[in-house]
Formats: structure tokens, sequence, C-alpha cells
């Protein structure tokens, strides 16, 4: 047997596309020629392989010509995940292991000079992609692949474990088949019972984790906005294990995947310095960027118009229709992004102006200039937009601790769980004429929510957002129907930029 054919998967994006390893041996000047779009890192596996097949105590055919092919040869590969198939490969074509072994199986793994596995991104993604084959990975990779329902993954330790499982032969404890982690115990979480006061920015945190909105949080510094942004996450309702599987993989997709997250929503704030690729996403081969590592959980931008104007203008599409799509010449990839956005940041240079502790030293020009930084498009994006005022010292010790962050959960599963079952979705997604059937307003509220949008200049898309959130408010209350009450609240929330 001179060629074998061994099954492995590439990623690109979020997607697993099937790659065949194909193996040639002929005669002539021995040569490993490596064909088939491959990247640095990929080309580099002929020494690896060679290495690791020799420390092994394998045989390596060093009086061959090998020819591999990484078909299809129009996909690209990249990262060391095609070293096992390739190993295989070549002791198939050898006749080292028969090429009969091999059908059924998918391999991913990257071997170090000694022939131990070492784990590969993306264990998840292609268990996720998996077309029914058994998979083997590294033992750490595996783990993660082992969440994926109906999948049969295998974890080796070494190249040996995988030869000698192919040869039906005991391949000692370095092999195993993987079982569906259990869930650890749920992290501890910071307590909303910390932050004193703010009781308006609390009812709005709930609102928001009702309904799906993003927030922006506008203070001067010390009032509280990132302690508030910190204990967010902790008012979401659970995750649903499709939402868990999908935040995991685009983890394991970034080599960041934890187990004792699993099941946890993402927060994941980057610093302001954070380029726009940082951000949404990019490079070659395209990786996720930080709103993709917050889909089903929380994206925190702390000091918002200090980022760059180009990072946050990136942010309008995902905002509105949940994904990001990184398109090059050759090829492009989608990554989810339905996150909740929770931005922060002060109203003027200083950080004073409207403070009643301290006296705002900025001009008008630069408080213009500095609020400028943000385009009216993306505020238009985010739903709710609150005042956070710096409270007294004095004020602040004589407060008792507010609400606890559980009962806020409890009520905000609850308005969450009457919004799945009228209209199957969050209410910050509603569209079109769902968005009519599901919030209907009466003549009361109809007359107020017109007269707000011609007062303060709403566009229609922040008459829609003012809308959703009315309708949250409502299923907050327990109310079928939005009433001016839930109107005249949602109002509030669009004005933090005046009123500081």
């Amino acid at each position: 047997m001179t060629l074998a054919c061994v099954q492995s998967r590439a990623l690109l994006g979020l997607q697993a596309p099937a790659v065949t390893v194909e193996v040639h041996l002929a005669n002539g000047l021995p040569s490993l020629s490596l064909v088939g779009l491959a990247d640095v890192e990929v080309k580099e596996a002929r020494e690896r392989v060679r290495c690791a097949l020799q420390n092994s105590g394998l045989e390596f055919p060093t009086n061959k010509r090998i020819t591999v092919n990484l078909a299809p040869a129009d996909l690209p590969k990249d990262s060391g995940r095609f070293d096992l198939p390739m190993a295989l490969g070549i002791l198939a074509a050898s006749g080292q292991i028969p090429a009969t072994a091999l059908e059924g199986w998918e391999f991913a793994g990257e071997l170090s000079l000694s022939g131990a596995l070492r784990p590969v991104r993306g264990g998840l993604a292609s268990s996720l992609h998996g077309s029914g084959a058994r998979l083997v990975l590294p033992t750490d990779s595996a783990r993660e692949a082992a969440l994926a329902p109906g999948m049969q993954v295998y974890g080796a330790a070494h190249l040996l474990d995988v030869v000698a499982a192919l040869l039906d032969q005991d391949p000692g404890p370095g092999w195993q088949r993987m079982q569906p982690p259990a869930p650890d115990a749920q992290e501890a979480q910071p307590d909303l019972a910390d932050v004193k006061g703010q009781m308006q920015a609390k009812r709005a945190l709930e609102i928001a984790a009702a309904g799906g909105h993003g927030v922006l949080l506008v203070g001067p510094p010390g009032s509280g906005k990132s302690m508030l942004a910190q204990r967010f996450a902790g008012l979401l309702p659970p995750m649903t294990e499709d939402e868990a599987l999908h935040s995991a993989a685009i983890a394991s997709l970034a080599g960041r995947f934890d187990p004792a997250r699993w099941g946890l929503r993402p927060t994941v704030a980057p610093h302001h310095t954070a380029s726009a690729v940082a951000l949404v996403g990019g490079g070659s081969p395209p990786r996720p960027g930080a709103i993709s590592l917050a889909h089903h959980g929380v994206l925190f931008l702390d000091e918002f118009p200090e980022f760059a104007r180009s990072a946050l203008e990136a942010l309008r599409e995902p905002l509105e229709n949940g994904h990001i799509t990184i398109a090059r010449a050759a090829w492009s990839s989608q990554f989810p992004a339905r996150f909740q956005l929770l931005a922060a940041m002060n109203p003027c240079p200083c950080g004073f102006h409207g403070s009643s502790q301290r006296p705002c030293r900025c001009t008008p020009q630069q408080i213009a200039r500095y609020q400028g930084k943000l385009s009216g498009p993306l505020l238009d994006r985010i739903d709710l937009h609150v005042h956070v005022p710096a409270l007294p010292a004095q004020e602040l010790l004589q407060l008792a601790q507010g609400e606890a962050s559980a009962p806020v959960r409890q009520r905000v599963a609850a308005a969450r769980a009457l919004a799945l079952q009228r209209q199957g979705l969050a209410n910050q997604h509603l569209q079109g004429q769902a968005l009519q059937q599901h919030a209907p307003l009466d003549d009361a509220a109809r007359a107020l929510m017109h007269k707000a949008a011609e007062r303060l200049g709403w566009s229609a898309r922040a008459t829609h957002r003012a809308l959703r959130v009315a309708r949250t408010i409502a299923d907050l209350a327990g109310s079928a129907a939005i009433t001016s009450a839930h109107v005249a609240e949602a109002m509030q929330y669009r004005r933090a930029l005046n009123q500081a």
C-alpha cells in the first residue's frame, strides 16, 4: 500500500470543514513534499512528524519520496492540527498500520518531537461539526470536545497510544473514551447588594438584563459605574445548553476554554486601547474578537469615548444583526456576536461635569468634543442611557446594603421567560411586524411616545428601541399591555448625556 487517506478537519471561522490528508509513497529522491494551501505552521510539520515517528520507535521511510496532499486544495489550513493525521497517513502508506483501520475515524493533534500530543484550538468546534465519525484529539482538547452531544471522542496522550488503538492492542492509560465533564460548582459572582444607592442605575440594569438591552452608564469618577458593570452578568438568566455550547466553542477557537466556567455567561472587558481587529476579530487566519468572545454574555467597554473611533463604529453592525462577517479577497468568515453591550464613560474630559462634589474645569467646546467622539448612529443603537451621580461619602456610610442579586435575577428570569413564551426571543431582538404585534400601545401610551420622539428628536431606530424597553418594563410588571407609565419610564433612559 503506497497511498493512504486520513480524515481531519480545518478551522475556518467557527466552521470546521472536512479535510482529507492523502499520503503517497513513491520511489525517487528521498523528500517530503506538502501541498494543499498550507500555512507556515503546517509546512513545519514535516520536521515534527519525522522526529516524532523516529523517537517513538516507528519507522520513517527515509528512502521514499513522500507527498502529502491536504484536500480540498483551495481551503486554507493553519496550525499544527494536521501533525497527527499526517503521521498516521505515513504509517498506513508504509504498511505499519492497516489503512482499513483508519476508516470511520477523524484525527487532529500537534506532535512534539518525542511523539507526545499537544492540545489544539477548536476542539469543541470540530466535534460540533462532526460527521458521526469517531474523533481522536489530544487529551486536553478531547475534554472540551466531549461536550458536543452525540459525538464519540477519544483522548490520546501520545502517538503510540493512537497506533496501539488502531492495531487493536492495549493502548494503555493515555488512551481513553471521553465523557462529558460534570458541571463544576458555579463560581461566586459579585453581588449587587455591595453597591449602595444608585437606585435608577440598578433599575436600568434589571431592565437591560430582562430584555437583552444595551446600557450606557454616564457619571463622574468613583460613582460606581465599574462596580455596577461587574455585577451585571450575575443578573442574567442561566444559559441554555445550546447557548453554553456556542459560547464554549468560540472560547475553544480562541484557545481560552475553561471547563470551570462552563455554563457561565462570559464578561469580556477589553482595554480602551484595543484596536478594531481586537474588538470585532480578524487576522489571517481569522480569529474571533472581543464581541464574539462575549457571545451570549456581556461586553463591557469602560472609558467608552477613549476607544478608537474606527473600533467603536465597527460595533454598529453586530449590535443590529448579532454576527460579524470578516471578508477577505479569497474567503470570508462569520462569527456570532449576540452580546449585551455595557459601556461606561465620564461626562467630560475631567469627569466632573454636572457633579455636585467637584467643579468641572472643562470648557463647553471640550465637553462637546469629548461627547462627540460617540457618533449618533452608535448611541442610537444603545437602548438605555443612564446617569450615575456621585454620592457624598457621608451619605454612603449611612446607607444600608441594597437589594441582592438573587431576587433581581429571579424577576429577570420571570420576565425573560414571559417574553420567550410570547414571541420566542428577547424583547431587544423584536423587529418589524413582530414589534408591532407584541408591543401594542394604548392610545395614551402611543400619544406619549409620539410626543417624546418629536420633542427629543428621536430617530425611527431610537423610537423603536424605546418601545422595546417599554415592552420589557411591562413584562417586569407582569402587564400584557404597554401603558403610558411604562413609556414614561422608558423615556428616562435616553437622556443621560443631556442630564450630566
